[in-house]
């Protein structure tokens, strides 16, 4: 059970973060954002909120922040249709009913003649009360068009994402990948913070029960001045000449409480990747400072991107086969292993996670937020949009190949994993 929080937790926020990025500066530009969904397939919890329908969906494989404008709009109103009109305090129409308009006795029947509800705000038609007089209708940039009890809040063309300018639609979908740096970043300074960064001062820190520093009665907090009359000037030193000495005596001149002892200490030997070093069971220091949690933020972000690239390189140069990668399914089980290390190891996988999920989105791959921006910068060389029904296009198969490669690496760890 702990296992399934845990990745519930780091799923959710992963995923939480990604759309948020969406959302913010979706929102700045002025577009209107119909829903902020965490997880795909059917809804299991709903909430409005303003504009916004906020809902969390059966499936954990993504989520979305669907923008007025990306999807076809509400449907169309024609002439001939009998439609309800419902107004506000300003006489401007606030709920326009297409259905079952007697569930609304207060609303005015009107014959459309004339309607347009993307750029100039009114309905033109032949009320019931008043059938040989058209009368024209200003309507409310916020109403609501009504059907089959639902209600759906229209979007004047100033509020749609293709209304708004490169830049704007660029920092929409940016946001999405850069906000999980920023979730990593934020989680690599917490760690730094709560755990402490390692500092290359020659101090002792942490001893282990079970390890020769411990069995010789060395100390944390020790300040090692020499060994073996070598003298000490960085924690790196400490570390060199006890790797290169196993089960070979050493003798530490040690500064405790301001006073120097000599201490002698025989490292274990160890056995690491084939290789014999000397191990004493004692951790480098650590500092608490936010100076250095921040510094320790960018290092952790930079070198878990670089590792990433690294990897990408070798699955597209052949060095490792489809087999490598892992679905839901696979992090899962990595969680569930991550888990029984501690909360700080898995705060640094979900850091790691949030890293891998905001570089896979930047790749130019259709349907990704990657390939979206790919057609943003073909739009700035050539000055205007690619057709949208040939973009959609490219977005729906490069979609469908995504769920069967998912499908795919989902089997691939069924199998790895339980069968």
């Amino acid at each position: 059970m702990s296992t399934v929080i845990a990745f519930i937790v780091i799923f959710g926020a992963l995923v939480f973060f990604h759309e948020l990025g969406h959302f913010i500066f979706a929102k700045r530009a002025g577009i209107l954002c119909r829903e902020f969904a965490i997880g795909m397939g059917p809804k299991v919890f709903t909430h409005k909120k303003g504009e916004t329908t906020y809902t969390i969906r059966l499936l954990p494989i993504g989520g979305f922040v669907r923008m007025a404008g990306e999807d076809p709009e509400v449907m169309e109103i024609k002439p001939g249709y009998r439609i309800g009109l419902m107004f506000d305090n300003e006489n401007q129409v606030n709920k326009i009913i297409l259905n079952n308009k007697e569930k609304f006795p207060n609303c005015r029947i009107v014959e459309v003649e004339y309607a347009d509800i993307e750029k100039d705000l009114v309905i033109k038609g032949f009320p019931e009360d008043d059938i040989d007089s058209m009368q024209t209708f200003k309507v409310n940039p916020k109403a609501v068009i009504v059907e089959n009890g639902i209600e759906s809040q229209i979007a004047p063309i100033d509020r749609q994402f293709g209304s708004k300018t490169l830049p704007q639609r660029f920092l929409a979908i940016f946001a999405g990948p850069a906000m999980n740096f920023v979730l990593a970043f934020i989680v690599f300074i917490l760690i730094a913070l709560l755990q402490g960064v390692p500092s290359n001062e020659p101090q002792l820190g942490v001893i282990t029960p079970d390890g020769a520093a411990k069995t010789a009665g060395l100390q944390k907090g020790d300040i090692v001045q020499s060994i073996n009359g070598s003298e000490i000037s960085s924690w790196s030193d400490v570390v060199e000449i006890i790797q290169k000495n196993p089960n070979k005596k050493l003798d530490f001149s040690i500064i405790r409480n301001e006073k120097e002892r000599i201490i002698p200490v025989t490292p274990l030997e160890k056995t690491v990747e084939g290789k014999k070093m000397g191990i004493i069971g004692v951790y480098s220091p650590v500092e608490k400072s936010p100076v250095q949690a921040v510094k320790s933020g960018f290092t952790e972000t930079y070198f878990w991107t670089k590792q990433i690239f690294v990897m990408l390189g070798k699955l597209v140069t052949g060095q490792f086969s489809i087999d490598a990668l892992s679905g839901p399914v696979g992090i899962y089980n990595s969680t569930a292993e991550v888990a029984k290390s501690g909360i700080y190891y898995l705060m640094k996988w979900a850091g790691i996670l949030s890293i891998n999920l905001g570089i896979m989105n930047l790749l130019p791959i259709p349907a990704l937020d990657g390939g979206r921006l790919m057609f943003f910068a073909v739009e700035a060389v050539r000055g205007k949009p690619i057709d949208r029904q040939k973009e959609g296009m490219v977005h729906f198969i490069g979609f469908a190949l995504l769920m069967l490669l998912m499908l795919v690496v989902t089997w691939n760890d069924i199998q790895r994993f339980f069968l």
